[in-house]
């Protein structure tokens, strides 16, 4: 059954198959976790976000139209949403970013001690600049590098043309240069 495609999995969880339901979480929970700790910074808030997404899909599966996007991509909308509002909601406070959660899959293993400090300096460097983009950029950069979703795809889940997308990639890639390099 591990091997039944998206869409049959959803009409499947239309028809309230709990089964369905597991098998569609055990597919999409990781790449859907990293792409929700790296907009929000931070394990624990992502841990909620997509426990949210996986309800409402659930509670929500009758709203699924295969054929218009895929599956990943409608389920990385639904995760992209839910952090947006979750920023917006705590616009103004300080972002709690946890970079140790973040350095395990950022940082590759180094033979020295020195090259390994190096390395977590640099992620934390860069996780705090990317934290800094305005969310649109911040969204597009990890959609496409680091969930390595088409510009096609990214633009679907942000709701923008390809064009808009790549508009929003360049100026995100400039803006990390530039505070990169300060």
């Amino acid at each position: 059954m591990s091997e039944l495609t998206d869409d049959v999995l959803m009409s499947q969880i239309q028809q309230q198959d709990e089964h369905a339901l597991t098998l569609l979480v055990d597919r999409h929970l990781t790449a859907l976790h990293a792409f929700a700790r790296r907009m929000l910074g931070n394990t624990a808030d992502a841990e909620d976000i997509v426990q949210e997404a996986f309800l409402r899909v659930w509670y929500r599966a009758h709203t699924w139209q295969p054929g218009q996007a895929k599956l990943s991509t409608w389920l990385h909308r639904i995760v992209h949403n839910l952090c947006i509002d979750l920023q917006r909601h705590r616009k103004g406070e300080k972002m709690n970013i946890n970079i140790e959660t973040i350095q395990d899959e950022l940082a590759a293993p180094s033979n020295t001690p020195e090259e390994n400090l190096l390395e977590e300096q640099t992620s934390q460097q860069v996780e705090c600049a990317l934290q800094e983009l305005p969310e649109k950029q911040r969204s597009a950069i990890i959609l496409c590098h680091y969930q390595g979703m088409s510009n096609r795809q990214a633009a679907e889940v942000l709701n923008v043309s390809v064009t808009a997308l790549e508009s929003l990639m360049a100026r995100g890639r400039k803006t990390l240069r530039q505070r990169l390099q300060a």
